[in-house]
């Protein structure tokens, strides 16, 4: 069986997290968020997330260097994997090459979740989070089955400070920026696939699954 390596790539409430859960679900391929293992790495106090910390209490960006290291703790002993939301930026996307060099291995195949600014928009101002377990929710597309509280643990969900017009503004300023020179990157690599984000979860799923479809014949073979 050949493993798939994936990346995903998109703005922020793109989906990158819920269409990686379905194809885990689905196919066993294992979702590395960098988000959610550089806060397990400071919650945990290990070498790497105690460096980490010191430069997200100044408020800085953790450097390449040491998010490429958190990913290798996390894939070194994976056959298959998707990557969300990493690489960010062209210097990342080198670095993760080098990396994979090391690990004799290399991507599959890099998905691209085009997604409007309206629509992101939209998106993260529906956006709400349970303060207790972590689930994300949004109103308009995954909704709670109760009214802004959490199907697991019964909290009230909040909302991200950071989920408000101004800010999104300026994430989506930088994301074009950072994005526009990746794409061309990975289209140059012939391993770049585009998916319009703006159509509902099914219709995405359904989109990526018709991308996928060569490479998951060849998984299962």
């Amino acid at each position: 069986m050949e493993g798939l390596r994936l990346v995903f790539l998109g703005p922020p409430g793109a989906g990158k997290g819920t269409q990686a859960d379905k194809l885990q679900e689905s196919f066993g391929i294992v979702r590395v968020s960098t988000g959610d293992i550089l806060r397990e790495a400071v919650t945990q106090g290990t070498t790497l997330g105690e460096v980490a910390r010191l430069y997200m209490d100044r408020g800085e960006l953790v450097p390449d260097d040491i998010i490429i290291s958190l990913v290798r703790e996390r894939i070194v002993n994976l056959t298959e994997f998707i990557l969300d939301g990493f690489p960010r930026n062209v210097s990342q996307a080198e670095g993760l090459d080098r990396l994979l060099s090391t690990l004799n291995k290399e991507l599959t195949r890099v998905i691209y979740f085009n997604v409007t600014d309206d629509e992101v928009k939209r998106r993260l101002l529906a956006r709400r989070v349970c303060p207790q377990c972590k689930r994300v929710y949004n109103l308009i597309t995954d909704p709670p089955k109760v009214d802004e509280k959490c199907d697991f643990c019964g909290t009230t969900l909040v909302t991200r400070t950071d989920d408000n017009d101004e800010t999104i503004g300026n994430r989506l300023k930088v994301y074009h920026e950072q994005t526009q020179p990746l794409l061309e990157y990975y289209e140059k690599k012939r391993i770049l696939k585009r998916i319009d984000g703006d159509m509902d979860p099914k219709g995405v799923y359904n989109a990526l699954l018709e991308v996928l479809k060569d490479d998951l014949y060849k998984k299962e073979r």
